[in-house]
């Protein structure tokens, strides 16, 4: 699962800048003559292409899907959605217990060439992905994403990572234990000390295991993030941080076809035919610039320069009035796609701040009180541009324990039950200045964490004029989205707010945002309710079913009645796609879908 910023693209998705310099077809590729280039742009900066550190977030993770490799991956057309294999000859040998994991690799990968290698063809290998998995314990990376292996307890690797810590001394990859060790060269075996029926959507993640070579990671020490080296069709040419990300095609990548199960879907059946007897990548070149202002991204694609594009909320009524394609870009042989997203956009408060934190009922009653005075159809409609789906909790549509009957507080507006609970526990307006005060008398300032685009600002002005007709004082703290997932980690923000993207169809994962063990990491309000965290554990254990949707759905609820988040919608993605580009339709899970792209103008 990947954060993304509250109301800014999906990465990857953001939109895509395409080869042409204008609307014609015909017009040659920029950089290197002759070559097909997808240009694209985030919204957004990246963060540092070394998956420990990346703190899951959602651009990063979309280029280290092209370049690095996990086990699995999904395929690109079949829905229902379905794992296959990509570097293994097989999806996994799961024991009957459910807590091992085998997997054979293919022999013959070859990572990229790179200076570490000296010169030789360098070969993956099971130890590759045991090493990969090895460095999320690494004290060294520090990694908000420990928590996905941590709470399982896969044996041996937490007592590595304790020794590391306590000596003071390097973390050890060479010591062999059960929780991933590898039992030849081609084949490993991952161990979990709990059962997770689902933890096999883990080796689809290529930015959580995707495989490393030690040497690469040694050779560049601390500046490994500038230097992803892998085994996909891509690999990274060059980069300004925070400006502009180019990849090209990798010379050592195997030859490789689409051979997946379509859907019986229009639009599968097309691509599936497109992608017949083609080798892929179907593009040399991949460009992304980080583009954050919505405007320029818009002009962009309308004289013809971006390939795709997520329309920014602004201008969702000249793209898709009323839902459908404007006939002005219809007559150019634009394609509106449509997609329901698993994700959730919400903000949180956070639990250990003295003003909004705590279980008492005093500090329940005013995040409730926020939540309720928080005009959510507003939101939907000033910055999501119509587009999008009320919330009631935090589990997204597509993933387990998901129900689209389930309602709750958390879609509700109203204001006059927000101010009745403020009045109720004691935040009343003590020195006649309009603005409310604590119980005890102490001023009450609430801060909004935020970056400084323009549909943020439009989102910020929805919460100061909510939160003033209640008579709360809010005031914003402004950074950019690298340092504020900075800050969020080391908890010095009051509140904030983005998404979470599924990256599987894992809806425990939804409620792991909450569970105590994961606070610091995922967890970023740093929740901690033990009824919660039991819910939370036993819900883990067992296979989708009704007796996991009931345990899900009471720890739905304790999270509407503690309101640790106030969650608004989720997404419905409106996405134009130029004429010229053949093969694009989007995933819900996956990221690695640039390979099948195809940017050259239609055969006369």
């Amino acid at each position: 699962m990947r954060r993304r910023p509250l109301i800014q693209a999906l990465p990857g998705l953001a939109a895509g800048a395409g080869a042409w310099a204008t609307a014609s077809a015909s017009a040659p590729a920029t950089g290197t003559r002759g070559a097909k280039t997808l240009h694209l742009a985030f919204a957004t900066p990246e963060t540092t292409f070394d998956p420990p550190q990346t703190n899951s977030d959602g651009n990063t993770a979309t280029i280290l899907a092209q370049i690095l490799e996990a086990p699995l991956g999904y395929d690109y057309l079949a829905r229902p959605v379905a794992l296959v294999p990509v570097t293994a000859t097989a999806l996994p040998d799961v024991s009957a217990d459910g807590r091992s994991f085998t997997l054979r690799i293919k022999p013959g990968i070859l990572f990229a060439d790179d200076p570490a290698f000296k010169g030789q063809p360098r070969e993956l290998v099971a130890q590759d992905y045991v090493y990969a998995l090895k460095r999320f314990y690494d004290p060294r990376y520090n990694s908000s994403d420990l928590y996905l292996f941590e709470s399982l307890k896969l044996p041996g690797l937490s007592e590595l990572r304790e020794r590391a810590l306590k000596n003071r001394k390097p973390f050890d990859y060479d010591t062999e234990v059960e929780g991933a060790r590898t039992l030849d060269r081609y084949t490993f075996r991952v161990r979990l000390g709990l059962p997770d029926p689902r933890f096999i959507h883990r080796f689809a993640d290529h930015a959580i295991l995707g495989a490393v070579a030690r040497e690469v990671v040694e050779s560049y020490g601390e500046d490994i993030g500038a230097h992803p080296v892998g085994t996909g069709p891509f690999r990274l040419k060059s980069w300004r941080r925070g400006s502009r990300i180019e990849l090209e095609r990798s010379p050592t990548y195997r030859r490789a076809m689409y051979e997946g199960q379509p859907a019986d879907e229009p639009w599968a059946r097309r691509i599936a035919e497109g992608l017949r007897g083609q080798t892929l990548p179907r593009v040399d070149r991949v460009v992304v610039d980080v583009v954050e202002e919505a405007q320029p991204r818009w002009l962009s694609f309308l004289d013809g320069t971006y390939h795709w594009l997520q329309v920014p909320g602004d201008y969702r009524p000249l793209a898709a009035p009323g839902g459908q394609l404007a006939p002005y870009l219809a007559r150019r042989g634009v394609e509106l796609q449509t997609h329901a997203l698993p994700d959730m956009i919400m903000n949180f408060f956070f639990m250990e701040h003295p003003l909004v934190g705590g279980y008492t009922p005093e500090k329940v009653a005013l995040r409730r009180a926020i939540a309720l005075a928080f005009d959510g159809d507003a939101y939907m409609r000033h910055v999501q541009g119509g587009f999008g789906v009320r919330a009631q909790s935090t589990v997204p549509p597509f993933t387990s324990g998901f129900e689209a009957d389930y309602r709750s507080e958390m879609s509700t507006y109203s204001p006059a039950r927000a101010k009745a609970l403020l009045d109720l526990h004691g935040y009343i307006d003590r020195d006649g200045d309009g603005w409310r005060e604590q119980p005890d008398g102490q001023p009450l300032v609430l801060s909004m964490a935020s970056t400084s685009g323009q549909l943020e600002r439009r989102a910020n002005e929805l919460w100061k004029r909510a939160m003033d007709a209640v008579g709360l004082k809010m005031v914003f703290d402004i950074a950019t989205w690298p340092e504020l997932l900075k800050k969020s980690r080391a908890g010095t923000l009051m509140m904030w707010g983005y998404s979470w993207g599924a990256t599987s169809p894992d809806g425990g994962f939804f409620l792991g945002i909450a569970y105590g063990p994961n606070a610091g990491e995922s967890n970023d309000p740093r929740f901690s309710l033990p009824s919660f965290d039991r819910l939370f554990e036993q819900q883990r254990a067992l296979p989708d079913g009704p007796e996991r949707d009931g345990l899900m759905r009471q720890a739905k609820n304790l999270l509407v009645a503690y309101m640790p988040y106030k969650v608004h919608q989720h997404s419905v993605l409106p996405l134009l796609v130029q004429p010229w580009t053949h093969g694009y339709w989007r995933h819900p899970f996956m990221r690695d879908t640039w390979r099948f792209v195809d940017v050259a103008p239609p055969t006369a």
